[in-house]
């Protein structure tokens, strides 16, 4: 059991007994909830506009994310690499940035470390906990991926929300999933 009486993905993996009686439930942990405790929080760009976080590079990721109903809390957005091995894992995460909630569409923007194929998670932490809420088979706040993919019996996979970005801009956008 993780800390607070709760299983993280990485301990719900292990079991697969747990795994397959839990599965909705693996979806809606994306493990967000270890990264975002773990990790140092940055800053991401302020909604309609302003200037891209990190050390400016050649490559720019701008993030759109729909779908946000409320201004309760912040959205918490997480880059990953391409590795499956640390995708959705507790410190397998590259950056992660958080910023006031603010509907109907949040638009960040960072940069990148170069030219490479990514993946991005985001959730929207409603109680300003730092932790993706979840029951036993439903998430208990809005979250999506890059790519949107259709998920079905537990996590995306990390195939299924890489995307490619170049040099120059990149653009993804993310539709919420709304419990």
């Amino acid at each position: 059991m993780a800390r607070n009486g709760r299983r993280n993905f990485q301990t719900m993996t292990r079991n697969p007994r747990l795994t397959a009686r839990s599965a909705a439930a693996l979806m809606a942990t994306l493990s967000l909830s270890g990264v975002a405790l773990n990790a140092a929080p940055g800053t991401a760009m302020a909604q309609g506009g302003g200037e891209c976080r990190g050390e400016p590079t050649g490559s720019k990721l701008h993030v759109i994310v729909e779908g946000v109903r409320s201004d309760k809390g912040e959205m918490t957005y997480t880059l990953y690499g391409d590795d499956p091995l640390l995708f959705l894992k507790g410190r397998g995460e590259l950056k992660v940035w958080r910023e006031r909630a603010m509907p109907p569409t949040q638009d960040m923007c960072v940069w990148l470390s170069g030219p490479g194929t990514y993946a991005m998670a985001v959730y929207q932490d409603t109680n300003g906990n730092h932790r993706f809420d979840h029951g036993v088979f439903t998430a208990s706040e809005p979250y999506g991926f890059s790519r949107n993919p259709h998920l079905f019996m537990g996590p995306p996979s990390v195939g299924q929300v890489k995307f490619t970005a170049g040099e120059g801009d990149t653009t993804v956008h993310i539709m919420m999933r709304n419990p």
